[in-house]
């Protein structure tokens, strides 16, 4: 069995001092390495790899557990660690001598002989070493540090602050006259919810289990308008807690030092900066790649938004259609065209067979086998580990699922990395080990887990990326499972396994009703299928928006004030949206994947690998979606080579062309 961290043996008091010393040792270490006179591999890369592989188990657990268990202590002690590692990674970004090692080993006669993911890691690294200011000199390299050192403290403080302001708020009814249309376990869980809180009747939170369901499902407008409210307000200066966790300065000053960085570098902006490293070229072919999808895309989502509009006013009685009004009457409508909705489905997926199913999956395309685990250490009682192996009996991976919503726990769903795939200095094999993190509603009294649709598509997508870690070959760490991936790339392994929730031969695998075992009904099941589709175009735009400003906002001269990012915000959505969205929305202030989450200069990444995971799963629609062979070959060309080569030519490697967006179009609807 695989030596995993005693999770609930961690302690915040000493993980601050543990990294401080680890690091200290790390340097000790380097600066006894670049006293050779001559470079290898060997006698570089290899101590450096194990040095890295040290670093990253020990700190993955701690960052993991700020993540979902977010208590006072742990953030303090995990804002403590922040300046230590920041000061670390600038240091060794910077380390002039050390660059001068690995250029002689690219300059030398060995490189040649290296093979090919070794000569990547190289020229990666060098690339690198000029994106963290290895040429900068005196008051510019002072500087570009302490704005590295800031960025950390401020993009953690926008996570934080988002996570308050989250959980600040909760609407609280001692009776069920408000909850009138809910579904029976969300009323349930909010009733539970009112029983932790020492509270009669029934409390409902913000987090997104609990918030969506009052959105799709609350008959009472007025409750509907107010939680949209606290939820587009959240961390800003309007709504129920306004100014409390304000993020509005804080994103004017991640902006500002975003810029101030990439120009000490010699870029004109951010998101040249941040296209360095990715697969593509520049901010115009980004904003042409999504003004492409838009005029494909808009004049659907506009007779969508039309259609909706008529419903509300026909069937519902609502002249003016609301932005808090649209989930509810989308789902209405839904309903109405389709005789479905995602709570009617949620008794056919409970938590266990969607599991079963989902590894049968796998087993039919790559031939993998997966394995619970019961007895090992957790953070929380309801978290699970399974072992992956493939059909040759070789262990893949580990991962660590964690599924339900609770106080404390960030938001969304995500994996991560607790270690990679790599050949240690003593020859042994290291196995690697993920973190699968969802928020789905938890089960209540003797009901299990049960999943909406939604949820299913979700849990695919995010075990794309824990297969993407786990099934790596490469042997080496700094490009194995997820790592050293393009960025806007690294989703279409995720995005490929979402195809997988829609497919008629793979849905019986991973549904049945919880209590009758009976498959999904075949007039149900066609009725899924034929929504699948349903609202796309208007998904589409949304994510288009999004994408657009993001690229924008970081193209152009950094805003001073956060009302010039609100009034970028206004001019994409005047150019993109079809829906109605009320001035007191706040929407960028908890916008934590390109402020706190790495996708700043990289939110269109989602739109990006989209094109690829549907043109790469268009092989399986000709092939057959359980064809063996078609799967080996996704798995040799995409899981396995991890960031070994460029995308494009992993994606040519599988697919013997380059990506066409006719696939993501139609299996959005879009065209025939």
């Amino acid at each position: 069995m695989i030596k995993l961290p005693k999770f609930s043996q961690l302690t915040p008091k000493t993980v601050a001092k543990e990294l401080d010393e680890l690091l200290q040792n790390h340097r000790q270490q380097l600066d006894e390495l670049l006293k050779q006179e001559k470079f290898t591999w060997e006698n570089l890369f290899s101590p450096m790899q194990a040095m890295s592989d040290e670093l990253s188990k020990s700190w993955a657990p701690v960052s993991h557990i700020n993540s979902v268990l977010n208590t006072a202590d742990w953030r303090k002690a995990y804002n403590q660690c922040l300046p230590i590692l920041t000061n670390y990674f600038t240091e060794l970004g910077q380390n002039k001598a050390l660059y001068a090692a690995i250029q002689s080993i690219k300059d030398g006669e060995e490189f040649d002989q290296l093979d090919a993911v070794q000569q990547k890691i190289i020229a990666d690294d060098l690339r690198d070493f000029l994106l963290a200011g290895v040429t900068l000199e005196g008051e510019k390299k002072q500087r570009y540090s302490e704005i590295q050192q800031r960025i950390s403290e401020l993009t953690t403080k926008f996570e934080e602050n988002v996570l308050d302001a989250t959980q600040a708020w909760h609407f609280h009814s001692e009776d069920d006259a408000p909850l009138k249309g809910l579904p029976e376990h969300t009323v349930a869980l909010a009733k539970a919810t009112a029983q932790e809180k020492d509270l009669k009747g029934y409390v409902l939170t913000l987090d997104v289990p609990s918030y969506l369901a009052v959105m799709k499902y609350a008959d009472d407008s007025q409750l509907r308008e107010k939680f949209y409210e606290a939820f587009v307000t959240r961390a800003s200066d309007k709504g129920p807690n306004a100014g409390e966790f304000d993020n509005s300065d804080v994103m004017v000053n991640i902006l500002k030092l975003r810029e101030e960085l990439s120009q000490l570098l010699g870029f004109e902006n951010y998101a040249q900066y941040s296209l360095a490293t990715k697969m593509a070229e520049s901010s115009e072919q980004v904003v042409s790649f999504l003004e492409d999808l838009l005029a494909k895309s808009k004049a659907f989502a506009e007779k969508e938004f039309v259609e909706l509009k008529q419903f509300a006013k026909e069937t519902l009685n609502l002249d003016e259609l609301q932005a808090w009004d649209l989930a509810y009457v989308s789902e209405k409508l839904q309903h109405e065209k389709y005789s479905i909705n995602q709570e009617i489905l949620r008794p056919y997926f409970p938590e266990d067979k969607v599991f079963k199913g989902m590894f049968e999956v796998i087993k039919r395309i790559y031939g993998m086998q997966v394995e619970e685990i019961k007895s090992f250490d957790s953070w929380h009682e309801s978290v699970r580990l399974f072992k992956v192996s493939d059909d040759k009996g070789q262990v893949r991976g580990y991962f660590y699922a964690d599924l339900y919503a609770r106080v404390q726990k960030r938001g969304g769903a995500w994996m991560d990395d607790l270690q990679g795939r790599f050949i240690a200095e003593d020859k042994t094999l290291q196995t690697p080990v993920a973190f699968l993190t969802c928020n789905f509603n938890k089960p209540v009294g003797d009901q299990p887990g049960l999943l909406t649709h939604d949820d299913v598509v979700t849990l695919f997508h995010e075990f794309g990326h824990t297969l993407h870690h786990l099934m790596t070959q490469v042997d080496y760490l700094s490009l194995s499972g997820i790592n050293g991936v393009a960025w806007d790339a690294v989703e279409l392994p995720s995005q490929f396994m979402e195809n997988f929730c829609w497919q008629q031969e793979a849905i019986p695998l991973f549904s049945k009703h919880h209590k009758s075992g009976k498959a999904i009904p075949e007039d149900l099941f066609n009725s899924l299928l034929a929504a699948k589709n349903f609202q796309t175009a208007m998904q589409m735009v949304r994510q288009i928006e999004f994408s657009m400003f993001d690229m924008l906002l970081h193209s152009q001269k950094a805003p001073s004030t956060a009302s010039q990012v609100h009034d970028l915000l206004s001019i994409v959505r005047e150019k993109t949206s079809v829906i109605p969205v009320p001035e007191f929305n706040r929407f960028e202030l908890s916008f934590s994947h390109i402020f706190a989450g790495g996708y700043g200069a990289g939110y269109y990444s989602y739109k990006w690998a989209e094109v690829l995971s549907a043109d790469a799963f268009e092989q399986f629609e000709e092939s057959g979606v359980f064809d063996r062979k078609t799967g080996d070959a996704f798995l040799q060309a995409i899981l396995e080579k991890g960031g070994s080569k460029k995308p494009m030519e992993l994606f040519i490697d599988f697919r013997g062309r380059e990506p066409s967006n006719e696939a993501l179009l139609r299996h959005s609807g879009l065209i025939k």
